[in-house]
């Protein structure tokens, strides 16, 4: 259903049927992005779609080169005020030649109207919003029990953040799906979760 593609620092994943890439690495990837694909039998004109976990510099660095050519990004409503956080940063390295991301070209959604967004592409599940990590997270959350939690803190975790509210606040809300296995994005491993 999903093929993990790695090829910098970040763990993305795109989902052949419905033509979804969710996450990208940094700007200045793409040359890697495009030997990664190829080793996976993906082209660029099988994205359709691409959504961010969230918009720090090493999720979103070719959102806007894909949107370039053709993919529609993505956008959860409490996401928009996030999308040139990186600007910035990456304007430091001109050499990047980093085009910043047109939210005005995005499909914007609730992430409360998101399970009919996805039915369209053929997955079944939800966006479900995560504010511990940065305020503009989300998370990907299927029926079948996978969970795509980007750079949130994994729930092993919570005893060392007792006074990080959002942090438990966030896992209890994907605690109600009860998820399976949670796919991070800089943990190399699929963490095995059991329902509780």
């Amino acid at each position: 259903m999903f093929v993990e593609l790695k090829y910098g620092n970040t763990n993305t994943w795109f989902f052949r049927d419905a033509g979804l890439l969710l996450d990208t690495d940094m700007a200045g990837s793409l040359p890697a992005f495009y030997k990664e694909i190829k080793k996976n039998s993906v082209y660029v004109s099988d994205i359709h779609y691409v959504l961010a976990t969230h918009y720090h510099p090493d999720h979103i660095g070719l959102v806007s080169e894909l949107m370039r050519s053709g993919t529609k990004l993505l956008l959860a409503e409490h996401q928009k005020e996030f999308v040139h956080f990186a600007d910035e940063i990456f304007s430091r390295q001109p050499g990047l030649k980093y085009h910043p991301i047109n939210e005005d070209e995005a499909i914007i959604f609730p992430c409360d109207e998101s399970r009919h967004l996805l039915a369209g592409l053929g997955i079944e599940g939800e966006i479900v919003p995560v504010y511990s990590h940065s305020k503009d997270g989300i998370v990907l959350m299927l029926d079948d029990g996978c969970c795509f939690a980007g750079d949130l803190a994994p729930r092993e975790y919570i005893d060392g953040y007792p006074d990080n509210d959002l942090l438990q606040d966030d896992w209890q809300r994907i605690a109600a799906f009860e998820p399976r296995r949670i796919y991070y994005s800089h943990i190399q491993v699929s963490d095995c979760v059991s329902k509780e």
